[in-house]
């Protein structure tokens, strides 16, 4: 690893999050506490930058990406709001859905809005950017392409499936996931974030359909393995039934290293806190099971990153990362690695 020894020591760190769905705007809600702390405090997160997957094709995303040939609005929406100020009317208009069986129905106000200040501006990225300066955001959004991408995955019998909503029901089956057209390309500023990142992270979400997107456009492995910054994988908590049935938190790690060799993680972290019975019982029922507790891990590393255990769990009944609970434990892998923060938050 070649890390960035004079930003390491440096009071503000520049932090990369790359993925999708609920995950990474859970991880971006965190990490914004961190961001314009008081100089006096460590750590102090100086900028902040998503890069979303933008290969949804199911609901109000789906409808307007096939409707107005734009990228899928959903997981930058959840991004924008999870990088706004939670009390802000303009982040709780952004998460309204209409209700009904009408046009508008199942449609959510933020990606509407995305997709006329497309139309208006003519540019995909400029209405992120813009978007995201309306909700006051404390953080920078890319999308990970500008291509009209699609997920595919070829299956081991031979056949191909086609989009995220039937990938994810895959699961074991798949041989090879990849982006139709295969030679999709990054925006310029997201590689440049990377370049000059102190951290980057990748994960919590769904293994497939949000983690693997972005790694798979040309050249984000490369800028990857060409940043000086600390690598992090966060791993989920439970297996989702039909996309990872099975899958332990070293395969999950096993699986993101197959598609994007280039470049290895200095760390993994991992929830050690158990689920309570009655979680158990309702997620058991739903066909998925916790990852990474009751010996399942052995030795000190997976894949050559270090193991950081720690209680990732939300006090709530559905099992969820706590964004401020992750959040800590990426800062504190900072701390591990070049004593430049606190040990413990």
């Amino acid at each position: 690893m070649k890390t960035n020894n004079n930003r390491m020591d440096s009071n503000e760190l520049n932090c990369v999050a790359i993925g999708g769905g609920t995950g990474l705007a859970t991880l971006l809600s965190g990490l914004k506490k961190f961001v314009e702390r008081d100089l006096n405090e460590r750590p102090q997160i100086g900028r902040l930058t998503a890069i979303v997957a933008v290969s949804d094709d199911g609901g109000s995303s789906g409808r307007l990406r096939d409707e107005l040939q734009m990228p899928p609005p959903g997981d930058i929406r959840n991004c924008m709001v999870a990088l706004s100020e939670d009390s802000n009317l303009l982040s709780k208009l952004f998460k309204y859905r209409f209700e009904g069986d009408g046009q508008l129905g199942g449609h959510n106000f933020g990606n509407l809005f995305l997709a006329a200040l497309s139309e208006i501006t003519g540019d995909f990225a400029e209405a992120v950017k813009l978007s995201s300066e309306i909700l006051a955001s404390k953080g920078h959004i890319y999308p990970a392409t500008m291509s009209d991408v699609r997920l595919a995955v070829e299956l081991r019998d031979g056949s191909i499936v086609r989009g995220e909503t039937e990938i994810s029901k895959a699961g074991t089956s798949i041989k090879r996931l990849y982006l139709e057209p295969e030679d999709c390309q990054p925006l310029p500023e997201a590689l440049s974030a990377i370049s000059v990142a102190d951290i980057i992270t990748i994960g919590p979400g769904s293994l497939y359909t949000s983690l693997l997107p972005p790694l798979l456009v040309q050249g984000v492995p490369k800028a990857i393995a060409d940043s000086s910054a600390m690598k992090i994988f966060i791993c989920n908590l439970m297996t989702q039934p039909g996309e990872t049935d099975g899958l332990s938190a070293r395969r999950h790690l096993e699986i993101v290293r197959q598609y994007a060799p280039e470049f290895e993680f200095d760390f993994v972290i991992v929830n050690n806190q158990t689920i309570s019975g009655r979680q158990r019982e309702l997620y058991k029922h739903e066909g998925a099971e916790q990852i990474g507790i009751h010996g399942s891990i052995s030795g000190d590393t997976i894949e050559g990153a270090e193991i950081v255990y720690d209680n990732l769990l939300d006090e709530a009944d559905k099992v969820r990362h706590s964004p401020d609970k992750v959040a800590k434990t990426v800062l504190r892998c900072a701390a591990l690695m070049k004593k430049s923060v606190p040990a413990r938050l």
